[in-house]
């Protein structure tokens, strides 16, 4: 019976959530069990491209990402895969009407890592940000509005200026990996090699916007997924101030993260804030 192969392929998504980010995993626990799945399901899918193009050094990774492509586009078409995660991912995409143009898009920012490490525009810089970071909130968003097209209009900006900064964050974070293991750099008109501190202030000044459109649109989400994306909001805030108080050259030689003590209590303080309806 299929429906044994989704359970085992909703398992694995989930599983490939936890495996790699336990930051994500916890915040996804902080959701209504209705949703949680459908969000294990679209990491899971941005998760194993992302890999693709970011890990598989010592394989042909144009050749994988191409069969991925393919297997993806299969999947979507017939409604199932043997990839579990694909079949976890097609089932989500068909439930919420997960729109094809931000799958594609995403799929366009992922094939740009294949080919591309520098990023000398801001045109180019959003471009490739919209694709990686800011569709994949519209697709949680999709998750978390549950077919209302209403609400999930006047939270798409919110959403992706969310996504934007969980993905700067993650820049700013990964310097040291992008710049010396993958020869990147996505920020344009900085030169990563000699980063200062007015560099570094301007590129933080950029998140912290973005962090501030996302929070009204945060107020405003469902009760379903309010706690859960407030979780996330509050711990990549929390990476930023520490980022923010880090000199730049050690940016640049280490990476920068929250211990997990330090999460247990930023649980804590999200909940109470939640219980108490602060946010």
């Amino acid at each position: 019976m299929k429906s044994i192969f989704d359970t085992v392929s909703f398992e694995c998504s989930k599983n490939v959530t936890k495996m790699y980010s336990t930051s994500f995993a916890s915040a996804v626990k902080m959701l209504a069990p209705s949703i949680r799945q459908d969000i294990y399901n679209i990491y899971g899918f941005v998760r194993f491209a992302d890999e693709i193009v970011d890990t598989f050094h010592d394989y042909n990774k144009e050749l994988l990402f191409d069969l991925f492509e393919k297997d993806l586009e299969t999947a979507l078409q017939n409604k199932i895969s043997l990839n579990p995660v694909l079949n976890s991912f097609q089932y989500t995409v068909h439930k919420y009407q997960i729109p094809s143009e931000l799958i594609q898009a995403f799929m366009k920012s992922m094939k740009m890592d294949l080919v591309k490490s520098k990023y000398t525009t801001y045109e180019e810089y959003n471009e490739y940000i919209y694709g990686s970071a800011d569709v994949v909130g519209l697709m949680c968003l999709k998750v978390f509005v549950n077919g209302d097209n209403s609400k999930y209009n006047e939270l798409e900006q919110s959403a992706m200026r969310l996504g934007s900064a969980f993905q700067k964050v993650n820049f700013l974070r990964d310097l040291k990996a992008d710049y010396e293991d993958l020869s990147r750099t996505y920020f344009p008109n900085t030169d990563l090699s000699r980063l200062d501190e007015t560099s570094k202030n301007e590129i933080i000044k950029e998140i912290e916007a973005d962090f501030e459109a996302g929070y009204q649109g945060i107020v405003k989400l469902p009760i379903e997924a309010k706690f859960g994306v407030y979780t996330a909001y509050i711990y990549y805030k929390k990476l930023l101030s520490k980022l923010k108080k880090t000199p730049s050259m050690e940016i640049k030689n280490t990476r920068i993260r929250v211990p997990d003590y330090q999460k247990v209590g930023l649980l804590a303080r999200c909940y109470v804030n939640y219980r108490l309806n602060i946010l």
